[in-house]
């Protein structure tokens, strides 16, 4: 029998059993799409964040996608607990208080000033400006934004990879959340798009995504601030609507 015979075999007798011992056996069986996953996240936050940690909430992940899972629903077990992983890393991440909510919540606040200054002006706007149109003294908007991107991971971004992750994942339907979210990216200038397939999407970093387009990473850092910012100012508006 092969490999795959018998993982098939190990499937099908957990879902008629419910048996615990199944469900751990396939837990190890997929154990390494954690590290994939976890590893993937890591390069992304700070250095003090250590990867052991990232898998033991990455495993919690991988064990609710093991009892939820439903092969009938036509989706590969890898795609169906890729967005669940991500998501239990970023629950235990925001448990241990990386970044409080209340920074959170400003952080939104300068960033929709800088969008909003952004389409006014047609140009980056200056900090100063932001300062003024956030209503937000120039020191914390200059420390809020060392702070999103210094020492701290900026919860947020992963938040929006995993609604964009899940949307591509998954599939869409006409009038889901996932439509919405994926007709949002397509508002977006061409280039922005461009960068936010090749980085959720491709999983390019920075600097390949330059290479790419023919441009700095610290240009493709502008472009993809600029184009997250826009998407979680829409998916906000959304959300109070």
């Amino acid at each position: 029998m092969s490999d795959q015979d018998s993982v098939l075999l190990l499937w099908k007798e957990y879902q008629q059993t419910g048996d615990a011992n199944l469900r751990n056996r396939l837990v190890m069986q997929y154990a390494p799409l954690v590290k994939y996953v976890a590893g993937r996240m890591r390069t992304r936050l700070p250095d003090s964040v250590d990867q052991d940690d990232l898998v033991s909430d990455g495993v919690l992940g991988l064990m609710d996608a093991v009892e939820r899972f439903d092969p009938e629903r036509g989706l590969t077990f890898q795609t169906f607990a890729v967005p669940r992983i991500r998501g239990a890393i970023i629950d235990g991440m925001r448990a241990m208080d990386f970044v409080p909510r209340s920074v959170r919540d400003k952080l939104r606040t300068v960033q929709k000033a800088q969008l909003a200054l952004e389409e006014r002006l047609g140009r980056s706007p200056e900090v100063e400006e932001v300062a003024a149109e956030a209503g937000m003294p120039l020191q914390q908007v200059r420390d809020l934004t060392k702070q999103a991107s210094g020492n701290h991971a900026n919860l947020d971004d992963f938040d929006l990879a995993d609604e964009l992750a899940s949307a591509t994942d998954t599939g869409v339907e006409e009038g889901d959340d996932n439509a919405l979210l994926m007709r949002m990216v397509q508002e977006l200038a061409e280039r922005d798009q461009v960068v936010i397939a090749l980085y959720y999407f491709e999983g390019l970093t920075l600097a390949e995504i330059g290479s790419v387009l023919g441009v700095t990473e610290s240009r493709v850092s502008q472009l993809h601030s600029r184009a997250t910012a826009t998407l979680r100012t829409k998916i906000v508006a959304l959300e109070s609507a």
